[in-house]
């Protein structure tokens, strides 16, 4: 019930000054939109970076101990792979290529890196039903299907193809034609994604070795353990491979551009920046509303109200303009979002959980100025209202 009582001169003491909450709200409305594209930018970075390493269709994954990024892999012995169908609990074995050729646009004759991906068009290499259904026309050479969520600079392909169900290119100076569509999307290591056999792989990429592989798909029994299988072909294989889960493959991913790189740092740094801008602003807001009123703050301390109880006023104008500044920053934020992926094509999307934190940063931001503009009111003395 005190709360309750403590809630209206908290209230009144924002609203006298419309103008100085106007500026608050902004402020904060500002600090948290910074912090949302920050935290977006960085999510989806990590998502679009790992969405190919989720999509393989294995139950564990082999690949070079030196392996770091698709967008620099390193190649291994198939023969690793056939190692592995010695062991108990592996069913079957696959092999992917992997590598960055050059796409040209047929309408402005511009070229621009594309991740391309070799598989073997009769066995499942990837999960999502477009490429299930349309893998079997990549058996003749030269034949490719397209990543349609990928940058529009690589020109109108999924429109012609779906008017035409024809589409012809060069891929690293080689005539190629599409034969189907799926859904990848851009990433930072990648703006696009193309699949070929592993066939048309090798006449793109003549320089490569046919029996040097970058993955290994295993695919285990119904009744295999992955974590035991995995632990065995750990200690039974050369130390030239590495055995993980996908899911463990992803993570070698995230590591990479989590810590390989500065992009990490750079959008944690965004987000330490737009959370010290907003207790900058809610600081200044509250020890202006202080200053301008530590006479009427004296004559309640005179009266007997203690400095909790005013602490506790700071505290819910705080709260107060937490809630102000949170609701214009998510709604705004979530507009950049659309705004971003129709620009860039990053799966940047809101999330409830980075909603949950950044609401949550906003209350300890708001909190944290209110609990400073405290030492200001502390300074009130009843004797200077005599």
């Amino acid at each position: 019930m005190k709360l309750f009582r403590k809630t209206p001169l908290a209230w009144r003491q924002l609203m006298k000054e419309k103008t100085r909450l106007a500026v608050a709200v902004a402020g904060i409305t500002f600090a948290d939109m910074l912090m949302f594209i920050q935290l977006g930018f960085e999510s989806a970075l990590f998502d679009a970076a790992v969405k190919p390493h989720r999509n393989l269709e294995a139950d564990l994954v082999l690949i070079s101990p030196q392996f770091q990024t698709l967008f620099s892999v390193k190649s291994f012995s198939r023969e690793r792979l056939y190692q592995a169908l010695a062991y108990d609990g592996v069913q079957s074995v696959n092999s992917v290529y992997i590598g960055t050729g050059q796409w040209r646009n047929p309408e402005t004759r511009l070229e621009r890196a594309i991740l391309v991906w070799g598989i073997d068009p009769a066995k499942p290499t990837f999960k999502s039903p477009e490429t299930k259904q349309n893998q079997h026309q990549l058996k003749q050479l030269y034949q490719v299907m397209f990543d349609q969520a990928g940058r529009p600079e690589y020109g109108t392909v999924a429109d012609i193809f779906n008017k035409t169900g024809n589409f012809e290119t060069e891929l690293n100076s080689i005539g190629i034609k599409v034969k189907g569509l799926f859904t990848d999307g851009a990433s930072f290591a990648a703006d696009g994604n193309v699949i070929t056999s592993d066939s048309t792989f090798l006449q793109l990429f003549p320089e490569r070795q046919s029996d040097r592989i970058e993955v290994g798909l295993i695919t285990l029994k119904p009744n295999a353990d992955p974590e035991k299988v995995r632990s065995q072909l750990s200690a039974g294989l050369p130390k030239d491979v590495r055995v993980l889960t996908p899911e463990g493959f992803a993570a070698v991913e995230r590591h990479y551009w989590e810590t390989g790189t500065g992009i990490g740092f750079i959008f944690g740094l965004g987000t330490a920046v737009g959370f010290i801008v907003g207790i900058v602003i809610v600081y200044q807001i509250l020890y202006s509303d202080v200053s301008d009123h530590l006479p009427e703050y004296a004559t309640l301390k005179a009266m007997g109200y203690t400095d909790r109880y005013l602490l506790g006023v700071l505290l819910q104008e705080a709260l107060f303009l937490a809630v102000l500044g949170f609701l214009p920053g998510f709604i705004l934020s979530f507009g950049l979002y659309q705004v971003t992926y129709a620009a860039t094509m990053l799966p940047i999307f809101m999330k409830v959980d980075r909603a949950i934190r950044v609401w949550i940063l906003t209350v300890i931001m708001c909190s944290f100025s209110g609990a400073i503009a405290m030492r200001k009111l502390r300074a009130a003395d009843p004797a200077d209202v005599f």
